[in-house]
């Protein structure tokens, strides 16, 4: 069962300036946090903290747990948090379904993954497009896929970086909703970065404005 995301006096520091915090949060599983700021407040950089990449001119205090667990100097990939920024990085070489494969877990059979593939882009609303070049879909098409891959690597936590900032509105709302719904049926807890209104009240959940 997943456990909550907890931040426990997250400041961050560059040349020894204080960038944010203290922040101090606790992420349940289905009641998403939204974090709120202007640019340049440090909202990005938060992120890359929490999921183990925050740059060498930056240091940090304050502790992350996941459940039980103190995952604050633990590496990236054993962090178990998945993470969409505003670009769907997407790897252009790559079929969809190869993208979507790279997320999966090693060792499991040819059948297993092509398996998992199919579910996932039927989730995404795109079945039969595993085959496609990803820089001949649209930018919402795209956007969920980026989703389905981050999904299927199947993280603990879910961080979300202004992935909807690029789309126009009627895409915007449709692919928060798509998100906000598939980490619900995950029950996994949400932080959401934004500087929008909207994206704060559709999320229904906690606001914190730095």
């Amino acid at each position: 069962m997943t456990g909550p995301l907890i931040l426990r006096g997250v400041s961050l520091f560059k040349d020894d300036e204080r960038l944010l915090g203290p922040v101090d949060c606790r992420i349940e599983a289905g009641r998403p946090v939204v974090l709120m700021g202007p640019s340049g407040s440090g909202k990005s950089t938060l992120l890359s903290f929490l999921i183990g990449a925050l740059p060498p001119a930056f240091r940090s205090e304050g502790a992350v747990w996941l459940g039980d667990i103190d995952i604050t100097r633990r590496p990236v990939q054993e962090r178990h948090l998945g993470i969409l920024f505003q670009d769907d990085l997407l790897f252009p070489h790559l079929s969809v379904a190869e993208n979507l494969s790279f997320a999966l877990p090693a060792g499991l059979s040819r059948r297993e993954r092509d398996r998992r593939i199919e579910a996932g882009l039927a989730e995404a609303e795109l079945p039969g497009l595993g085959g496609r070049n990803p820089l001949s879909l649209s930018g919402g098409e795209r956007a969920r896929v980026a989703l389905m891959r981050t999904l299927l690597a199947e993280p603990l936590a879910l961080l979300l970086d202004e992935p909807f900032a690029k789309l126009d509105i009627a895409l915007r709302e449709r692919f928060r909703a798509l998100i906000l719904d598939r980490a619900a049926v995950r029950n996994l807890p949400v932080l959401l970065v934004s500087h929008d209104p909207a994206d704060a009240e559709a999320a229904g959940g906690t606001v914190i404005t730095l």
